[in-house]
């Protein structure tokens, strides 16, 4: 296309003389190359500024709407600096007259109407690709998030241990044992609970994980710690449901527990967000606990903000920032 147009413009604005005259042909050559190259490269930042000042789908009529106002402006600007740069050089004896930038004006309108259309159509499908990818990608997200929140609710390994405590508590601490049902129904409770929402108060994750923080102390003992230090007017923010059971149990899973060497979890907030950090004393051999822990919590939470979730490990401590999110989430 582009060695078609240098010779038919040349022929325009320079006449017969441009393939009659070497020096000619040569300088007139040399200039639609240099001015060609300056409208493509002008009209194409031109649209890409465009297309990322309005990028969703719901925008199209606007961005094709500006980008076709903003190319034809540049179009008769651009027309004025062709004639006229042909005008400055005695060589090529071609007069700048409105006739002319008129002729390559409506020529190009013509070209940007056909290029601001295509890009447009073309932009404007590969994002209602990705759209439809990403929407895919999140309902699938969401059933595995449904299926794994329903794992955790009949979680063999936790129920297992639970009622190997009870056992143990009945013949030493009945009151204790008693209390030991009391909140190991509260925790079931709240699991239940869990698969039927997005998103819940950060009041009812702390007030579930003093009940299953009992359970966990009621079976290590001293060896772990569990140290909750939340400021109350972020209680009323929301996050997925069974939070911090997961980072509790991620902390589990990836290190040793024993009274010399107590696991020590903190969790509190600062700034709008939720920290959960624990020690680090790695294990050989994991913990079983049924889940995907600390993956599909960062998956939940691609689906319900915009937010990501921040993950620190130093080798001595391991923190995990959570944002809270200022309104409950219904995911469609």
């Amino acid at each position: 296309m582009m060695p078609v147009l240098f010779p038919v413009g040349n022929y325009f604005l320079v006449g017969p003389r441009y393939f009659q005259s070497l020096d000619v042909l040569f300088y007139g050559t040399l200039l639609v190359f240099f001015l060609y190259w300056l409208s493509i490269i002008t009209l194409t930042v031109t649209i890409r500024e465009i297309i990322d000042r309005f990028p969703e789908v719901h925008q199209t009529l606007m961005r094709t709407g500006i980008m076709f106002l903003s190319v034809g402006l540049l179009t008769i600007v651009l027309a004025c600096i062709d004639v006229a740069a042909y005008h400055l050089f005695p060589v090529f004896n071609t007069p700048f007259d409105w006739s002319t930038v008129r002729t390559i004006m409506l020529l190009g309108l013509v070209f940007d109407i056909c290029l601001c259309s295509v890009l447009s159509l073309l932009y404007t499908y590969s994002r209602w690709q990705e759209n439809q990818a990403e929407s895919e990608y999140l309902k699938r997200m969401a059933l595995q998030t449904q299926l794994d929140t329903l794992k955790s609710q009949v979680n063999p390994h936790f129920l297992f241990n639970c009622l190997n405590s009870l056992s143990s508590l009945i013949g030493e601490d009945k009151v204790l044992a008693e209390q030991f049902v009391d909140e190991m129904a509260k925790v079931y409770r709240y699991m239940l609970q869990a698969n039927h929402r997005e998103t819940t108060t950060l009041e009812s994750e702390i007030r579930f994980v003093g009940s299953y923080a009992f359970l966990l102390q009621t079976r290590y003992g001293k060896s772990i710690s569990i140290n909750i230090d939340v400021n109350p007017s972020y209680l009323h923010c929301y996050l997925p449901p069974l939070t911090l059971q997961t980072l509790i149990e991620n902390a589990l899973k990836h290190n040793s527990v024993s009274v010399e060497k107590p696991l020590l979890i903190d969790i509190f907030t600062t700034e709008e967000k939720l920290v959960i950090r624990n020690n680090v004393q790695k294990r050989i051999v994991r913990v079983q606990t049924g889940q995907n822990g600390l993956s599909n919590l960062t998956a939940k939470y691609e689906m319900i903000s915009m937010e990501k979730v921040n993950v620190y490990d130093n080798g001595q401590q391991f923190t995990v920032t959570l944002p809270l999110l200022t309104q409950p989430i219904h995911v469609p």
